[in-house]
Parts: structure tokens; C-alpha cells; sequence
């Protein structure tokens, strides 16, 4: 079943993507799921994806990120976190990772690699409603090489959208 965001964002999807359904594209949880079709390769086809979850409690983005070095753990290993780094400002905070790991797709082990995007997004009026939305890249070491200049126009298209915006 396709999961939901608590808040309703707008972006743009770069040239070349194709938006999927989340259950068909193996991602159940995610709002929205999108595949390059142009690099599709054996058991290997590079996809966003976008979820998000009301954090009201007071994990950090790191503390969230590591949450989900653990989830994927569960299913790949060994996990690699190469690298971390803040982003954003202090008013909209956000955090990014690139995991290296090796999962098994159709039978074979793949190396594959994400780079994850946390946004933190806080109601003006209600700071306790605190929603950290989730952009995900997958690819092989190749396809993640290769869109990854997709990925961060993707990531610097998305907004939260308003009431104004429809």
C-alpha cells in the first residue's frame, strides 16, 4: 500500500524519469516513486523515492538518519554511512547521507548505493509539529555516479506547498 506524506509538497522531476507506482517499483511505504528508465541494466534500475513521517519527538536528523542505517541493516549488509553532512539553516534544517551496501536482487548481490535527503519541516504556529520528509536516490555505483547532478536538481526543486500554491 502506498504510503502518504503529513504534508503536501510540490518538485520537479528532472528530464528522463518516469513516475511509478511505489507497491509495483518494490517500495511500499514511499508517497512517491519515480525510475530512470535510460538506466536500466540487469537487476538494476535507478529510482527516487519520497516518504515522510510527523517527528514530533525529539530525534535529531542524525539520530533519524542512523534509524534508518539500521532499517536497511535488516535486509543488507554490511552497511557503509560514507558520508555525512548538514544542510539547509537553522529555520529549515536538513541532512544528507551516502550509504554504500549490498543487497540481493533477483537472486544475485549487488552493490548499491543511496543518498538520502532528510528535510525537517516545523509548523510556524505549532512548533511541536515537526515533519521530516525523506528523499531517497538508489542506484548501482554506476547510475548513482552518473545521476546524481538528477538527484540534487530533484532535491533543490522541492517545497513544501501551500494553500497559495493551489
Amino acid at each position: 500500500m502506498v504510503g502518504t506524506l503529513p504534508i503536501p509538497i510540490k518538485f520537479e522531476l528532472p528530464e528522463g524519469w518516469q513516475a511509478g507506482d511505489p507497491d509495483e517499483l518494490g517500495s511500499p511505504d514511499s508517497a512517491f516513486a519515480a525510475i530512470h528508465p535510460g538506466s536500466w541494466q540487469p537487476g538494476s534500475t535507478a529510482n527516487i523515492t519520497i516518504d515522510g513521517a510527523y517527528r514530533p519527538d525529539p530525534a535529531t536528523l542524525t539520530d533519524i538518519a542512523d534509524e534508518s542505517v539500521g532499517n536497511i541493516e535488516q535486509v543488507a549488509e554490511p552497511v557503509e554511512v560514507a558520508q555525512r553532512s548538514e544542510l539547509g539553516s537553522a529555520e529549515a534544517p536538513g541532512l544528507g547521507q551516502v550509504l554504500k551496501f549490498s543487497a540481493v536482487v533477483d537472486g544475485t548481490a549487488r552493490e548499491l548505493f543511496q543518498c538520502q535527503i532528510y528535510l525537517s519541516m516545523v509548523d510556524t504556529e505549532d512548533p511541536e509539529q515537526r515533519v521530516v520528509v525523506r528523499l531517497v536516490l538508489t542506484a548501482n555505483p554506476e547510475q548513482f555516479r552518473t545521476l546524481m547532478d538528477d538527484f540534487q536538481a530533484f532535491v533543490g526543486s522541492v517545497r513544501a506547498e501551500s494553500e497559495r500554491d493551489e
